[in-house]
């Protein structure tokens, strides 16, 4: 079995307790309008570009099998209508101008890596954390991965937008120790209009997780002009005090780190914002912990 990996990040220690290695799979069903990896959409490789780093050495050029580099008198190109992503341009781009994102990988393959840095699982409480893309989208090599780091004895944490068949989520359930939910905005209408998909699959997962028994982080991202609003708020506070899974919040602040990497695989992102200011926060913190007991974080 293999699976679309794009980014093995060693010594994460913001994706679940200790020291950990966080496996980023290829994938998501969302479109999220503020996406951070979108290079993480796509199922399958893809090319990224930055010109700024091309020395205009030429090596792209004979080695692409449909033509897609160019080298002329009028500057350089790339052709991403005609590209294949077999990669072979990426391959002999010494300056790192052209790079592949994702590689076809085994769970043999990515256990190994995790495992390099057991010690430091071991000392620090750490483990193995599945991102994306939703690492859902890829249900069985997901599935296989967990199984594989539990058989190890890693500490396994996942995060999700928990867009996914109720089955998929609860067969994962026994092999992972922590959820790191996402919860992006409230209302059927609104949520759709952000993240391109309906809410209430997402809902009943919640809802199923928490009866389960798994342990779970809320994690909830603020954006300006999109869900900063004060019924979402007091809609953060109501799950995390109906649902008992549910052992905290995390508010996590808006950054434009997907405007800057979508232009380099051919994509766009038009929606922007600014970064909410640290004062409006943690006044959004104290809202929704005045309505909860549970632990509310600013990330």
């Amino acid at each position: 079995m293999t699976g679309c990996v794009f980014n093995i990040q060693k010594f994460s220690i913001h994706d679940g307790p200790g020291i950990r290695t966080t496996v980023f799979l290829k994938g998501c069903p969302l479109r999220c309008l503020w996406c951070h990896n979108p290079e993480g959409l796509e199922r399958s490789v893809e090319i990224e570009f930055e010109p700024t780093k091309c020395i205009g050495c030429g090596a792209c050029v004979p080695v692409c099998p449909k033509g897609c580099q160019t080298l002329t008198e009028e500057g350089r190109g790339f052709d991403r209508e005609k590209c294949v992503r077999c990669g072979r341009c990426a391959d002999v781009c010494l300056p790192g101008s052209l790079k592949r994102v994702g590689r076809e990988m085994t769970v043999e393959e990515v256990i190994k890596k995790v495992m390099a840095d057991k010690i430091f699982y071991d000392t620090s409480g750490g483990g193995m954390t599945l991102s994306g893309g939703e690492p859902f989208a890829q249900p069985a090599f997901a599935l296989t991965l967990l199984e594989a780091a539990k058989a190890e004895g890693l500490h396994t944490a996942v995060e999700t937008s928990g867009f996914c068949t109720k089955e998929t989520i609860l067969l994962a359930s026994p092999h992972v120790d922590l959820f790191l939910f996402d919860y992006k905005a409230t209302g059927e209408e609104l949520h759709r209009s952000l993240t391109g998909v309906r809410q209430q699959p997402i809902l009943e997962n919640l809802r199923a997780l928490s009866e389960a028994g798994a342990e779970i982080i809320l994690r909830c991202p603020i954006i300006p002009g999109a869900n900063d609003t004060d019924e979402h708020f007091a809609a953060i506070a109501a799950l995390l005090n109906a649902l008992l899974g549910i052992v905290s919040a995390d508010l996590e602040p808006y950054h434009p780190l997907g405007t800057g990497k979508a232009p380099k695989i051919g994509k766009t992102q038009a929606f922007s914002s600014s970064a909410p200011p640290k004062e409006r926060m943690e006044q959004i913190r104290l809202s929704i912990q005045s309505k909860t007991e549970k632990p509310v974080r600013i990330s």
